[in-house]
């Protein structure tokens, strides 16, 4: 029994350990009763080397109760100077024949999005990043008030 937690222990160090990329990971929980359209999901980022360049991912975990191929995301980059750059995102989520794309574990599907790729950020400070689901149902105007099945968003900066 002993050894199989040293064992255990072990290879999550080893897990984490090798993970020379990672500059900044974090995931916040989804309310259960879903993602409020105007819940902002927001990361703050406040030690980064202004001379390099980095990768930057959205991570979302949906689980069964998430009934579409696809997710739309608005998202804000903002600057320690005030500069906010905004864009409209759309992710697919699961393959044509409804397989979740991904890794699943259990019946929670985590997927990693490319969100901006060579990102430099020039200023000092504390830089935020701001995440919204935007989906809306097919010829309906409004958007989905309490989005279902994602139940973790998460932000990751990594190195080239």
């Amino acid at each position: 029994m002993r050894k199989a937690l040293v064992c255990s222990l072990v290879a999550i160090v080893c897990l984490v350990a090798c993970d020379s990329k990672r500059v900044y990971d974090e995931y916040q929980s989804v309310p259960e009763r879903g993602w409020d359209k105007d819940s902002m999901i927001t990361f703050k980022v406040e030690k980064i080397d202004t001379l390099k360049p980095y990768n930057l991912f959205i991570n979302l975990r949906n689980n069964n109760n998430y009934n579409y191929n696809n997710i739309f995301l608005i998202t804000e980059m903002n600057f320690p100077n005030g500069k906010v750059i905004s864009d409209t995102l759309e992710y697919e989520m699961a393959y044509p024949n409804g397989d979740w794309m991904g890794q699943g574990f259990g019946d929670v599907y985590e997927s990693k999005l490319w969100y901006k790729e060579n990102v430099r950020f020039p200023e000092t400070g504390t830089y935020q990043f701001k995440i919204r689901q935007a989906m809306r149902k097919n010829g309906n105007v409004n958007g989905i008030s309490e989005l279902q099945g994602i139940t973790d968003v998460g932000f990751r900066i990594e190195k080239p």
